[in-house]
């Protein structure tokens, strides 16, 4: 199969124009995941198509409800192996970017992979989003909050929300329909100081896997006490 055919016609789909460089570390990227997935769970997702689709093209669909073509900085809440978070700085290098994840034997090879592609103004932390959404370093500093993870959403919102500047926004990735969990989301959204300003329903370009992007604006401050202490937003969310 042409996987950079498939690659750049799937990135045509969202508008996205890469350079050989950018082209280049996508498939280094994509390499370092694989032979790291040998010796640690990184992802289920191997298959170099699927990567292409599930990882790198879910990651970038982002663009369909925010411009990245801008000089901001992005948090990504749980990434994991990066996603989204790498994906976005390879594609939009003008962004800063704070990869930050409660494993450190993934921070590591986050790390490592920042080294291998070249990449610039991004960090790879290790903690817990209760305990650096204290830190006055990261509390509200950022223009963009990202996620992948799978916690429902009114607890997501809990861990992300505090780290998002005033007029700012955090955008959850969600498979499926999620109706259900937008619904019981909004108290919470409107507690931590957010504005649901639209969720975005598609299906993952070159798939049949329904997506969502829910774009959040923060329009207030979150009261200090949130995030609550460890595990309370997953045990106790906000409802």
């Amino acid at each position: 199969m042409d996987y950079l055919g498939l690659f750049h016609n799937l990135l045509g789909e969202l508008n996205i124009n890469l350079s050989s460089l950018q082209t280049e570390q996508f498939f280094k990227y994509y390499e370092l995941l694989i032979e790291k997935n040998k010796v640690m769970n990184l992802t289920a997702i191997t298959e170099m198509e699927d990567v292409i689709k599930k990882h790198f093209i879910d990651s970038l669909a982002i663009t369909r409800v925010f411009d990245m073509n801008q000089n901001i900085t992005i948090l990504d809440m749980g990434t994991g192996a990066g996603f989204p978070g790498i994906p976005i700085k390879i594609a939009f290098p003008n962004t800063k970017l704070v990869l930050l994840d409660s494993l450190n034997k993934r921070i590591h090879f986050l790390n490592d992979c920042i080294h291998e592609l070249g990449l610039e103004d991004i960090e790879a932390i290790h903690g817990r989003a209760e305990d650096y959404a204290k830190d006055p370093m990261y509390r509200e500093k950022f223009d963009l909050c990202v996620s992948r993870a799978v916690a429902r959403l009114a607890t997501l919102s809990e861990y992300c929300m505090p780290y998002v500047k005033v007029s700012g926004y955090f955008i959850p990735y969600k498979a499926g329909n999620i109706k259900e969990e937008l619904d019981e989301s909004k108290k919470a959204i409107k507690i931590l100081g957010g504005t649901i300003e639209k969720a975005d329903n598609y299906l993952l370009p070159g798939t049949d896997m329904e997506r969502t992007l829910i774009k959040i604006k923060k329009t207030s401050s979150t009261p200090k006490i949130y995030p609550r202490s460890a595990g309370k937003p997953s045990k106790e969310p906000i409802l």
